[in-house]
């Protein structure tokens, strides 16, 4: 498969750029290599693209799609609420019947606030935050994704050498930095320090796996020490499980873990592609917004997307699909490394549950240095040999599975690398 046979989706992509900026709806997908792909369609484990070619799919919507394309019990659902109204503005019976599946999922908690996105529930999070402490500066590491907000996209790429905040995009609003204390993921010390030295922080928000640079677990003990010293210092603990969240366990990082924060903020698996978020927390915390505490969206808590958690989440409560989620993971991630061992590629395979990190030029990615470090534009080759032998991944070498997912679907996908690595 040549660049020329994706001649439709540039055709398509080029007509899009008329109207929309960069011809996406999003500016990560223009760095699309070799250039943005549109689709027909999915099935199953698969997408189609506009020119015919069949995929199996590791991006799964940048992780929404869970359950695959075209879940019958997801169709079913979405299919049948449809009919009866998109949404309401008012309370429903799905409000109820999400929230309490959720609550079963996370028994620690007693609330759910409804939203639609992770960067408006990671808001909302930190001013419910902010309320019950009565400060206003918060703590997040460095290579952690919260959303796309002023106050929250920092650190995440960008910072200076002595580890301090700059602007992450231009339109930055430069009061943002001085609301942030930037620390380096898994350096309980460094948080120590931050917090016994400002009185002024409302909250800690961590991804608990870091997810979004290197699929990275937690060093022992940090968790529970970042427990411990927000207890100790009054400050709000948020664990941010928009991916970790119903995918590397039923009740996420907190079931995995032990470790129980003071809020959770969920998003992309919980409705299966729909978009939804939620924050769950204790009573004490959610219901300061019947206090004073605004949280507000025309969109929130909407009969279509909640009907479509509560089928996801029943989806998900199959018997056996986190063990296969753990096999199928570590299948994948063993084949891909024995990959690079067959070429004699230096790189490094990092899984949990049903998320695999693959990277370029490192022996580990143990911190966010190591997946820093790794080869990004030989990742990017990679990706587009890939495309040309069937796979479709998303940039940066993070690949979902979901419970559409196949042992031969992914023996296909190993074969793939080991093809397209031998003819670099």
């Amino acid at each position: 498969m040549s660049h020329a046979e994706w001649a439709e989706s540039r055709r398509m992509w080029e007509r899009a750029r008329r109207s929309l900026s960069g011809g996406v709806s999003t500016g990560l997908r223009a760095a699309a290599k070799p250039h943005p792909l549109f689709f027909s369609g999915g099935a199953g484990a698969t997408l189609t693209d506009v020119d015919g070619h069949v995929y199996i799919d590791y991006v799964l919507g940048w992780g929404p799609n869970i359950l695959g394309h075209g879940n019958p019990r997801l169709v079913a659902a979405v299919t049948d609420q449809i009919t009866r109204g998109a949404t309401y503005g008012a309370g429903h019976r799905f409000e109820i019947e999400a929230a309490e599946a959720l609550l079963a999922l996370y028994p620690d908690f007693d609330r759910v606030l409804w939203s639609n996105t992770g960067t408006e529930a990671n808001l909302a999070a930190l001013r419910i935050a902010r309320a019950a402490t009565g400060r206003q500066r918060f703590v997040k590491f460095t290579g952690h994704y919260h959303g796309w907000s002023d106050t929250m996209l920092l650190g995440y790429r960008r910072f200076a050498d002595d580890g301090g905040v700059v602007a992450e995009t231009r339109g930055q609003a430069p009061e943002a930095l001085a609301q942030l204390e930037l620390v380096p993921w898994g350096d309980a010390e460094s948080l120590r320090i931050v917090l016994e030295n400002s009185a002024d922080i409302a909250a800690v928000v961590l991804e608990p796996v870091l997810c979004n640079s290197g699929v990275i677990a937690p060093p022992p003990g940090f968790l529970e020490t970042v427990r411990e010293l927000c207890t100790a210092h009054g400050v709000v603990l948020v664990f941010d499980e928009v991916i970790t969240g119903l995918r590397i366990a039923r009740g996420g990082a907190v079931e995995r873990f032990g470790v129980v924060p003071d809020l959770v903020v969920l998003a992309k698996a919980i409705a299966g592609g729909l978009t939804l978020a939620a924050i769950v927390g204790s009573a004490e915390l959610l219901d300061l917004t019947q206090q004073g505490v605004t949280h507000a969206g025309t969109y929130n808590g909407n009969p279509l997307v909640l009907a479509a958690a509560v089928a996801t989440m029943a989806e998900l409560g199959e018997e056996g699909v986190y063990e296969d989620f753990e096999r199928r993971g570590a299948r994948l991630a063993d084949g891909l490394r024995g990959a690079l061992a067959a070429a004699g590629i230096v790189g490094a395979v990092n899984q949990m549950g049903p998320v695999v990190q693959f990277a370029f030029g490192v022996t580990q990615v143990s911190d966010t240095r190591d997946f820093f470090a790794a080869d990004q534009a030989r990742y990017d080759r990679l990706a587009v040999a890939l495309l040309a032998r069937g796979i479709y991944v998303m940039p940066g070498g993070r690949l979902y599975l979901s419970t559409a997912h196949t042992d031969e679907q992914i023996d296909a996908t190993i074969a793939a690398f080991v093809d397209a690595l031998a003819n670099e």
